[in-house]
């Protein structure tokens, strides 16, 4: 067979043949046997790119930062609260927190004391949730709205009068000048005005009009030379008398001559008229690039504050404008403040995000990065704007201006600037010394794994194993030590212990390189069915990717791995989904439905099953987007209602998803639903009661036409958990019996449960073992069979379930507890730190304060307290931990003092 090439300039070229394994030969067009690959041919096929410098605000010590800002958030004045909450913002952004960093975001967006800074800031929010934009629909469809995703109304938020000067000079009415008239000559026109009217409109007028000047004394004065014209001084001879800016001919070059004249005379009120004026007529982005340079020319504030919410409002578009670019770019410190007031920071801190997005190896990328540096007021700031930058020039391989952003980052303090430091030393040549920098850094405070990563790509090939496996240590989410892992694994001719490392990191995150990696590994070892699963599992995740370093489409290669396996019928696709699901396999459900959207079966219920399984393999991003495509492809609208409500129900609006399926049962009782009030009931605990109205409505989905798999997973499973919060064992048992028959196989995991409520716990633990049997994914049934066990079971299957999914936070807190219980609290307190170093939790944090507070250690607990809180403010045990904690230690300061 015919291997595939591809062309220099990276085009996808014909195919005629496939053989698999000439993917791997992709660069050469060779073909290679299993039984005789090389390391170098390999190491050609399978290549692994050094990890990114990620361009985030990554303290040492995240804790403490977020303690310090939560308790400057408790100490600082309103004005200031803005800023904190950016700074939080960009600590859960370099933790990776989607939904804390929009909470952040959310509360600077309410804590904006300016126009400005609610408009920077409402305009972040919609930005982060770009694309879901049709939850602000849903919730319409309910009456209720977001406000941040509002624009916001400038002329209110300016209130009138509010740039005046203290002494105006309307207040003067002079009673022997009223019935005065003088005439304005422009041109061959004569304007005819009231002289104590025009002279009320400013100083400079009045001095002219009514002081020692030649011009008190005349009666018509030309004003040709002053760049207004005869209808613009019309409309400000009637706005004299009147107060109001109108008239037929008031074109928007009438008010800007006005807007100008207003300027050069100081008439503060015409001005801050024409400037109201002008705003009310920006309606697209094309107004306001014309209008915005006026705006800042002229300071008119209600204008350049409406011309910034029309730009941002485009946002990523807007900046793909080179006008709009060259006036964000190029604006001095006085219009930057007409522009975004107090906010530059937060202005350019967003424009930069947008544009790294966009291109973060752009020319205007690295400008509004400058403009970031140039506003960063504080530490923190110059340290998150510093390293952005350093990473910028490091992309553009700019190394001497990196270098110099990179340290004045690091003498700020930002120890992972030291990154970058190390990189473009290693570049240059000079592998020693980015070996020095990273050790220095190791021995100057408390090692975390990325350090001991980015060492390892300056380590000889030992040392480099020994730092990876300290890095996986330290923090087990970096992907790149299993990558170069597994890889290494492969030259060694060893391809299942390398299909074992890749598995370890995918057990718990999906992670799109890793699953390029496992589907390479795959084909090494000619499993053509599992490497096409993961291309499926990979363009379910992200259609658009492309592989073999960026040449190939996904989907060209599952068309071409789909002629080597055999093909499915639509009967096939439901066994095989069964027993995927059945035994837990959720990447292996993935790739079934993902064959089944290419057969004739119904979308929506596809993509909704498709988002089930996203939520598990904890995805929740492209689990609403499944979501979305189930609501487009919905048979019917009682089907659409829905799956509204789920989307609803997953955004956190418990009621509105309550209102979709009671308007869905309305049209038409189907189980779900029936199944979807019932779980938004009684997962919101809205009322004791509950528990009777779920398994009423349970039961009558039960009644309902389904397939097996829904009935067993959802509707049998969760009836049999309501039945277990009432005390209703039997009844409970029966339920998780029924599943168990048509293989929902969690449902071992309930009767475990039944069984330990009867004082069975061998029962208890027997089930648990037959679900670890069954379950491709099993780290959740370890760590539920572990409160089943004798202790020393309890800890070996704890240990099982931190090798399996490092991010369970349970395993931690238990070994701590027995360490504590055993007196051994720098023991107790280090099994959380470890954990707390790579996972930010509430309860780790939560724990770890108790042990501080127990050990008399007030301080640390207070800072674990602040912390806990940035995570989740309202936390009531929490909140109550901190209060006790704070009065202990103000109780203690007294006594030292």
């Amino acid at each position: 067979m015919k291997s595939m090439l591809l062309s220099e300039s990276h085009k996808e070229t014909q195919v005629h043949d496939f053989n698999p394994q000439s993917w791997l030969q992709v660069e050469r067009g060779k073909l290679s046997k299993i039984s005789s690959y090389s390391p170098s041919s390999i190491e050609s096929l399978i290549k692994i790119v050094e990890p990114p410098i990620l361009p985030y605000f990554k303290p040492v010590d995240y804790v403490s930062v977020l303690a310090q800002i939560h308790e400057e958030l408790e100490q600082c004045k309103p004005e200031e609260k803005s800023d904190r909450y950016l700074l939080q913002y960009h600590v859960f952004r370099g933790l990776g927190e989607t939904k804390l960093l929009r909470r952040s975001l959310h509360s600077a967006w309410k804590h904006a004391n300016t126009v400005h800074e609610k408009i920077i800031y409402g305009t972040w929010l919609r930005y982060e949730k770009q694309g879901e934009e049709f939850i602000t629909d849903l919730l319409s469809s309910c009456g209720k709205c977001l406000r941040e995703l509002e624009p916001v109304d400038v002329s209110l938020e300016i209130p009138v009068g509010a740039s005046l000067p203290v002494s105006d000079t309307s207040t003067r009415n002079d009673a022997q000048e009223e019935a005065t008239m003088v005439s304005f000559q422009i041109g061959g026109e004569m304007i005819i005005c009231n002289r104590c009217k025009i002279a009320s409109l400013s100083i400079p007028f009045h001095t002219m009009l009514n002081g020692p000047f030649t011009e008190s004394n005349l009666e018509v004065i030309n004003l040709s030379e002053n760049g207004i014209s005869a209808a613009g001084m019309r409309c400000i001879a009637n706005f004299a008398v009147t107060g109001i800016l109108s008239g037929n001919g008031l074109s928007v070059d009438i008010l800007l001559e006005i807007l100008i004249f207003a300027n050069t005379f100081c008439c503060e009120r015409l001005k801050e008229a024409c400037d109201r004026k002008l705003a009310s007529l920006v309606c697209s982005r094309q107004e306001a690039i014309e209008l915005i340079a006026c705006a800042l020319e002229e300071n008119a504030p209600v204008l350049g504050a409406t011309c910034m919410q029309e730009l941002l409002r485009e946002l990523p578009t807007c900046l793909g404008d080179d006008q709009v670019v060259k006036f964000f770019c190029s604006a001095n410190k006085e219009q930057q403040y007409a522009m975004v007031g107090r906010a530059s920071f937060p202005f350019y801190s967003l424009v930069s995000e947008v544009s790294m997005k966009t291109d973060p190896t752009s020319e205007k990328t690295a400008r509004f990065i400058e403009k970031m540096v140039e506003s960063a007021v504080g530490t923190s700031q110059k340290q998150i704007a510093y390293h952005q930058l350093g990473c910028v020039r490091f992309l553009r391989e700019e190394y001497g201006e990196a270098v110099s952003a990179f340290n004045a980052a690091r003498s700020s303090g930002h120890v992972y600037s030291v990154t970058g430091i190390a990189r473009i030393a290693f570049l240059k040549g000079d592998t020693m010394l980015a070996f020095e920098k990273l050790t220095s850094v190791m021995s100057l405070s408390q090692p975390l794994g990325w350090m001991f990563l980015e060492r390892s790509l300056y380590a000889d090939a030992n040392r480099k194993l020994e730092d990876l496996d300290k890095a996986t240590e330290l923090d087990p989410t970096l992907t790149y030590p299993y990558m170069y892992r597994a890889i290494d694994l492969l030259k060694k001719q060893d391809p299942k212990a390398a299909l074992d490392e890749v598995n370890r990191i995918l057990g718990f995150k999906m992670a799109l390189e890793c699953l390029e990696l496992r589907f390479c590994i795959n084909l090494v070892m000619e499993n053509y069915d599992l490497a096409l699963r993961d291309v499926h599992a990979i363009l379910t995740l992200a259609p658009g990717y492309r592989m073999v370093e960026g040449r190939v489409a996904a989907s060209k290669i599952a068309t071409l791995l789909g002629a080597q396996v055999d093909k499915w019928s639509s009967a096939d696709c439901w066994m095989h989904l069964y027993d995927r699901w059945s035994a837990v396999d959720d990447v292996g459900s993935l790739s079934v439905i993902f064959q089944m959207m290419e057969t004739d079966a119904p979308k929506g219920v596809l993509y909704f099953r498709q988002s089930l399984l996203l939520l598990r393999l904890n995805c929740p991003e492209v689990a609403m987007r499944s979501l979305q495509l189930a609501r487009q492809h919905a048979s019917s609208e009682h089907e659409r209602l829905v799956y509204e409500g789920w989307l609803l129900y997953d955004t956190g609006h418990c009621k509105e998803a309550l209102c979709k399926a009671e308007k869905s049962i309305s049209m038409q009782r189907s189980f779900e639903a029936f199944f979807l009030k019932a779980y938004v009931l009684a997962d919101s605990g809205m009322d004791p009661s509950c528990s009777l109205i779920c398994i009423s409505l349970l039961e009558e989905a039960l009644k309902c036409p389904s397939d097996r798999l829904r009935k067993g997973q959802q509707a049998l499973n969760n009836l049999g958990g309501v039945y277990l919060d009432c005390e209703k064992l039997d009844l409970a048992a029966d339920c998780y019996t029924s599943a168990l028959k048509i293989r929902h196989t969690r449902a071992h995991q309930g009767l475990a449960r039944v069984h330990f409520l009867k004082n069975n716990r061998v029962a208890a633990f027997e089930e648990m073992t037959q679900l670890i049997d069954k379950a491709r994914s099993n780290a959740s049934a370890y760590e539920k069979r572990s409160e089943y066990c004798d202790r020393e079971q309890t800890m070996k299957d704890l240990e099982m379930v931190t090798r399996l999914d490092p991010l369970r936070v349970y395993p931690y807190r238990y070994r701590a507890a027995v360490l504590m219980d055993s007196h051994k609290e720098k023991d107790a307190i280090a099994e959380l730190t470890h954990a707390i170093a790579f996972k930010a939790d509430l309860y780790l944090l939560h724990l770890r304060a108790a042990f501080h507070e127990h050990i008399g250690d007030l301080q640390s607990a207070l800072r674990d307290c602040r912390a806990a809180l940035s995570l989740d403010p309202n936390h009531q045990e929490m909140l109550e931990l901190h209060k006790r904690v704070h009065n202990q230690e103000t109780i203690s300061g007294f006594d030292t003092m």
